[in-house]
């Protein structure tokens, strides 16, 4: 069994989950088992800290983690980055969406593996990048702050303002399990696709 990193791991939580129409993608299932629940579970065995970071992290309660609320409430996951920074108890914090259904501990291992002196360690992915399976510097959080105050919420506003080590995706894509780790559901179509439902009402 590999170490644990000196990492606090995070998930993110807190979108309004329009494209689901309204229910919680963090709790539908996939393999039987809610996206949220796996989540915590994989990073468990990666990090000595999970926390649950963002707006209404209460209905995180009966995963039995660390919850922290955003202090600058409905700015989007910047704020439970923000959030997360201020309760780690690590120098760095591994951070992944709460609507991740394939999070793979050899694909966070290798973004974890490149912090480096950099302050943020981000995949490119699909023509894009994913902040959101990312490594970020606690030390950077007087700048993630600074952004939050001045209005600049997207993480796109904050990324320029540090040293960020981009991981180019060719390389990512070398990586054993990193198209699933990387893979977000945000509609029912996307869900279905993974093979995921929501549970009986």
């Amino acid at each position: 069994m590999l170490p644990r990193l000196p990492v606090a791991g995070v998930i993110v939580a807190g979108g309004r989950a329009s494209r689901m129409g309204g229910r919680d993608k963090a709790f539908a299932e996939v393999g039987g088992e809610p996206i949220a629940a796996r989540a915590v579970r994989v990073l468990r065995g990666i990090f000595p800290q999970v926390i649950v970071a963002g707006h209404g992290p209460e209905r995180f309660r009966g995963l039995d983690v660390e919850l922290v609320a955003d202090v600058f409430p409905g700015c989007g996951p910047l704020a439970g980055i923000h959030a997360a920074m201020r309760a780690s108890r690590h120098p760095h914090v591994f951070v992944a969406a709460c609507d991740m259904p394939g999070l793979d501990a050899d694909a966070i291992r290798f973004v974890c593996a490149r912090a480096d002196d950099a302050d943020a360690v981000v995949p490119c992915w699909e023509g894009d990048i994913e902040p959101l399976h990312a490594l970020y510097a606690v030390r950077s959080l007087p700048v993630v702050e600074a952004c939050l105050r001045d209005g600049r919420h997207a993480l796109r506003e904050f990324l320029p303002q540090v040293r960020v080590a981009w991981i180019a995706e060719a390389e990512m894509r070398a990586v054993r399990g990193a198209g699933a780790s990387l893979t977000n559901v945000n509609t029912p179509e996307e869900l279905a696709a993974v093979g995921g439902r929501f549970a009986s009402r």
